[in-house]
Formats: structure tokens, sequence, C-alpha cells
């Protein structure tokens, strides 16, 4: 891929970072890496280590979880992080990242990131994927609240992730420090 900046045409890298706090990490979450997985060279999916959300799972847990699911995957990695998404990539030559969106609520905030994100590091760019019809109301923070409530989220999560979940749920119900 080429970018002309001024006068000069640059080679940048079709390496793409989808990054979230995948706190669980969901079937849209994965429909929208597999998708991207044709777009893309490499993917590297960071997880945020952001205790400010709060998150069920540590980061590790999280990157863990992911892992297993896109092990299949030749293309795909997983990574934690801290701190500025653009900082990771200029360290890590990528030039590209991935942001699911399903609403318009959800594009405004995007289109911010997006836009700050460009100021810090122009030579990237932000690459909107809408989910699949099937995913397209899915979010962690809904699926959390149905399995703390004993719903049945085996539609919405994968069945490690599932086990996962329902056994953090359990945890937290009584008490637990998860």
């Amino acid at each position: 891929m080429y970018a002309c900046i001024g006068a000069t045409l640059v080679t940048m890298s079709r390496r793409a970072v989808y990054a979230g706090t995948f706190d669980p990490v969901t079937s849209g979450h994965l429909d929208l890496i597999r998708r991207a997985v044709g777009l893309f060279d490499h993917i590297t999916v960071l997880v945020a280590e952001n205790a400010e959300k709060h998150p069920w799972f540590s980061a590790e847990e999280r990157a863990s979880l992911i892992a297993a699911e896109v092990a299949d995957c030749d293309t795909v990695s997983v990574d934690r992080f801290g701190g500025l998404i653009v900082d990771y990539m200029k360290a890590h030559g990528i030039g590209f990242m991935i942001r699911g969106v399903r609403t318009v609520s959800d594009f405004e905030y995007e289109y911010q990131m997006a836009m700050t994100n460009r100021s810090l590091l122009p030579e990237a760019d932000t690459v909107f994927m809408m989910p699949s019809l099937c995913y397209s109301y899915l979010s962690s923070r809904l699926i959390k609240a149905v399995a703390k409530n004993d719903g049945d989220i085996s539609n919405y999560v994968p069945p490690a992730v599932a086990r996962a979940l329902v056994a953090r749920a359990a945890e937290r119900r009584n008490g637990g420090a998860g």
C-alpha cells in the first residue's frame, strides 16, 4: 500500500491493531477479527490493561482467552498494552487501527478517537468495520449483565469464554475478588 505525503510516496505496513478491553471477548469481536484477516497481512489484537473500567478478567486472562480463540489464524497475534495505542503502533511499525462500529453513537466516539490518533500519528489510518448483522447488538457489558444474572450467554461468546464468564460471575456473586 502506498500513501502520498507531499510529493513522496511512502510504503506503509499492511499490518493492523485491533485494540480494546475485550472483557470478555465476544463472538462479535472474533467475527470482526476473522473478517479483517482478509484485509491485512497481520493483525495484532491489543488487550488494554485499563483498570479504570474495572474488568472482570485480568489483561493476562483476557489475552489468553483471545489467543485460544484465534490460535488457528497464523496472521493474528495477541498482545497487551497500557498507554496510547499510537505509541504501540509506532514502536511496531503498524499502519492501521481497526475499530468496530455498531451504532451512530459508537461512530461519533470512534471518529473523535480516530481524529485524535491521526493528530498524534498522521501516517496511520483507522479502518471502521461494521459487525455482521447477527452480532450488531452485542456488547461485553450486556453479556456480563446476562451472566451475572444466570442468563444463557452461549449465543454471545465461544464455549471456553462462556465457561470462564460463568465461573467469574459465580465468584463475584459469592464475594470473590474476581
